[in-house]
């Protein structure tokens, strides 16, 4: 039995990566701040899992951490951070409150593990695209349907520039940075994974964030749906049955990949533009959805599809659900859960 400590362990990649270690058989302890739309329910819904013994809620903030989170990291086999603030929209309203939870929060998560008098568990940080900033200088296509790269059919690779557009951007860049130095300076087992557009069960998404859901609970919820821009933006979009292989496997070959950086997304097979979301709603789903157009938002590239050949390379790592497949799942989660996403949306 191993013992991973979660932050964001209530949220949507936190608690699907906490059930999957329950149901290995291993000891998982979940901090949180329970402040996400859903958290306490994801919580609630842990606690039904057959191995809910092996499970520990601490409440907390990563900003003002606990002395018991101490404890927790120094007895940790891997500590995988996933709490922050998600949204670029909320971080161009209130950027103070973003830059504390996403750059501040990070530095005291890796300071803890620096200063462990005990383990020193592997940190495995879940960065984004957005580091690589609008990419105005990249050469896209509009076509009928969705934009697409000129000249790169393989996706953006880890060696493409850093560029923080958006205090979201800043935010999240910056702990990318400190975390990838941190393993640089002071030999901390640390790994970076910049993350496309990732969807699942248990993701309660929103307009701002957590786009793929939020399209398939308003379309059974008969909930309005805006997009922002013409619809034909492109993602590469990873489920999330696929990114806890990725950190699973990143884990596995840790001498390879301690200090290295990701990109860990759906590549090139499975990208999907808002408009062939909705289309497929429509035709594979009986799931009409009518929507409404604003102006596009800022930092919101036209198209951003990720390069995964690194970590294919380095661990073997390439992803197995294939986007339609992970849809039609997602869409029968939803349809399942109708009642209590209807208490929450």
């Amino acid at each position: 039995m191993k013992e991973v400590l979660i932050t964001g362990g209530a949220g949507f990649t936190g608690a699907n990566f906490a059930n999957h270690y329950l149901n290995n058989g291993h000891k998982v302890v979940v901090f949180d701040n329970l402040s996400r739309k859903g958290s306490l329910e994801n919580l609630e819904w842990l606690k039904q899992n057959p191995n809910a013994g092996n499970l520990e809620f601490i409440a907390g903030d990563i900003r003002f951490p606990p002395p018991v989170l101490m404890t927790a990291v120094e007895r940790s086999d891997a500590l995988f951070h996933f709490a922050a603030q998600v949204a670029v929209t909320t971080s161009v309203t209130d950027p103070r409150n973003d830059f504390e939870i996403n750059a501040l929060g990070t530095f005291n998560m890796l300071e803890l593990v620096r200063t462990s008098q005990g383990k020193k568990p592997p940190f495995f940080y879940s960065s984004t695209n957005k580091v690589y900033g609008g990419m105005e200088d990249v050469a896209t296509v509009e076509g009928k349907d969705r934009y697409s790269y000129r000249d790169l059919p393989e996706g953006i690779p880890e060696s493409r520039g850093l560029d923080f557009h958006s205090p979201y951007g800043c935010s999240k860049g910056c702990a990318d940075q400190y975390v990838r130095d941190y393993s640089r300076i002071y030999g901390l087992p640390a790994v970076v994974l910049r993350q496309s557009c990732i969807y699942g069960y248990r993701q309660f998404g929103i307009e701002d964030q957590g786009w793929v859901a939020w399209f398939l609970i308003a379309a059974v919820l008969g909930k309005p749906l805006t997009i922002f821009g013409n619809g034909k933006q492109v993602r590469d979009v990873l489920f999330i049955d696929d990114l806890i292989s990725a950190y699973e496997m990143a884990w596995a070959s840790i001498k390879k990949t301690s200090g290295g950086v990701y990109n860990i997304g759906g590549g090139p097979v499975n990208t999907i533009s808002l408009l062939d979301l909705l289309g497929f709603l429509a035709r594979e789903c009986s799931l009409p959805v009518p929507v409404t157009y604003s102006d596009w938002r800022p930092g919101d590239q036209p198209v951003y599809i990720s390069d995964i050949h690194k970590a294919k390379a380095d661990f073997g790592w390439a992803p197995k659900v294939d986007w339609r497949s992970g849809v039609r799942k997602l869409v029968e989660w939803v349809r399942d859960n109708r009642t209590m996403l209807q208490s929450l949306f």
